[in-house]
């Protein structure tokens, strides 16, 4: 492929022929390896979950004077409370989570303390508390409306499209959201509600798009007849794969300027949209397209399995009595010698001579 076949294909301008189903094994092979890793990430590293589903207190404010960890460490353990201190941008920002401090019956006085050691009011300091109970209840109806989002999405593509699409999203969305907390767990990221509905937000988008093109090149007879449904999914992600890189790309290059130059805030957020944009485009084309083809592989041999056993049968027949036929002849024809009818006698005059033939 040549510089300018290159570009004509980025453009769309031609369709690009890659064999994108046939090497389906290596792309299973890769994503196996990536679930292999986020496995043993999520094992050994776990999860830093907000406090929107453990529970507890995020303490945050701006410093008008310079404070250390160990003054803000001396002021939690007055109260008997330790936790996680930040120190953002070399001290501009403080970062503080620690266990729920709202049954305290001084709270106020810690906050108080705080602020006293950063020269500003109680009123700039910014507290977020959540009790244990309360997150544990978030995080049962965050599991729940998962569960009940994943069933309606299921539901939705196989009466939009075919149940075996169906399965090939679900596949291909628990193939994302499995990376994906492989990576939080492997980096430390704190997991919060709008990352999990972010990724699944973006691990539909691209599947919904190509599977729209396999429909409508799968509605054509001749198309199918002539490449086979196999031929036609690779045929149709041809045609959207430049389409999907693009549209992933345009909405990577601002994010990963949030990422890059964003507050804190911003990042995470950016970090959660980067990931599902990223593993969402890769899994729609290599994973939830080569899962359609298996299960319809799968599904066409089931159906044709129990039809070809009555054809089977019929062929056998046939042949049976063809060869019957064939052997009932070959004993005719023994049954009559094997040899030759003799030619008839020429007739002969009263001499007993060959007649001759009169001239006319």
């Amino acid at each position: 492929m040549n510089l300018r076949h290159a570009y004509d294909v980025y453009r769309g301008y031609r369709v690009p022929h890659l064999q994108l189903i046939e090497h389906r094994r290596w792309w299973f092979t890769f994503s196996g390896i990536l679930l292999v890793l986020s496995l043993i990430g999520m094992i050994f590293s776990g999860f830093h979950f907000s406090i929107d589903f453990v529970g507890g207190a995020e303490i945050s404010y701006t410093p008008a004077t310079p404070v250390t960890t160990d003054q803000i460490q001396s002021a939690l353990d007055d109260f008997g409370l330790t936790g996680e201190i930040q120190l953002v941008a070399g001290g501009d920002q403080v970062s503080i989570r620690t266990d729920s401090f709202t049954d305290l019956p001084n709270n106020q006085d810690l906050v108080k303390e705080l602020a006293d050691q950063a020269g500003l009011s109680p009123q700039d300091v910014n507290v977020e508390d959540i009790g244990p109970t309360w997150g544990q209840q978030i995080s049962r109806k965050a599991f729940r409306g998962l569960l009940l989002v994943l069933v309606f999405i299921a539901i939705y593509i196989a009466w939009r499209f075919q149940w075996s699409m169906a399965v090939g999203g679900m596949v291909a969305l628990v193939h994302d959201v499995v990376i994906t907390a492989g990576i939080y767990a492997l980096v430390g990221r704190q997991v919060t509600p709008e990352t999990v509905i972010t990724i699944l937000g973006f691990s539909l988008y691209d599947t919904v798009v190509i599977y729209d093109k396999i429909q409508e090149n799968t509605e054509s007879a001749a198309l199918t007849a002539r490449l086979g449904y196999t031929g036609v999914v690779d045929l149709s992600l041809n045609q959207t794969v430049m389409r999907s890189v693009n549209t992933s790309l345009v909405v990577l290059l601002p994010i990963l300027s949030l990422l890059l130059f964003g507050g804190d805030t911003l990042k995470d957020f950016a970090f959660a949209m980067f990931v599902g944009v990223a593993i969402g485009a890769y899994s729609s084309i290599f994973i939830a397209a080569p899962v359609l083809t298996i299960v319809h592989e799968r599904q066409v041999r089931r159906v044709a399995g129990p039809a070809a056993s009555p054809a089977r049968e019929k062929a056998t027949v046939g042949t049976t009595s063809a060869t019957a036929i064939d052997a009932a002849a070959t004993k005719a024809t023994a049954g009559m010698g094997g040899t030759k009818p003799k030619p008839k006698a020429k007739p002969r005059n009263k001499k007993g001579q060959p007649a001759k033939r009169k001239r006319r």
